[in-house]
């Protein structure tokens, strides 16, 4: 996956979690959440900071980063796993 496709995809995200009205929100890493919103408001903000890493150039943590994003997205009821294969999929000539 290319930089730009990370920055199209984290882009539906962040514009979905707009849509919805989550915040955004750094939690510790060391705390539970207790709250799906809670869960929400922190992948929101790990958005930037995707964005942050790939300026960097440090892919291989965007790219965990953003796996970590879409499993919540998942488990929160927001895509399909369907949905989120497709907005990773690779642009077609």
């Amino acid at each position: 996956m290319t930089s730009t496709k990370v920055l199209e995809v984290i882009g539906i995200y962040r514009q979905k979690f707009e849509e919805l009205g989550i915040k955004k929100a750094d939690y510790s890493h060391e705390e539970l959440l207790n709250s799906k919103q809670h869960g929400l408001e922190h992948c929101h903000a790990m958005v930037r900071k995707i964005e942050f890493f790939l300026h960097q150039e440090r892919k291989d943590k965007a790219f965990r980063w953003l796996g970590f994003l879409q499993g919540v997205l998942w488990s929160q009821g927001i895509y399909t796993l369907e949905e989120l294969k497709n907005h990773s999929m690779p642009d077609t000539e």
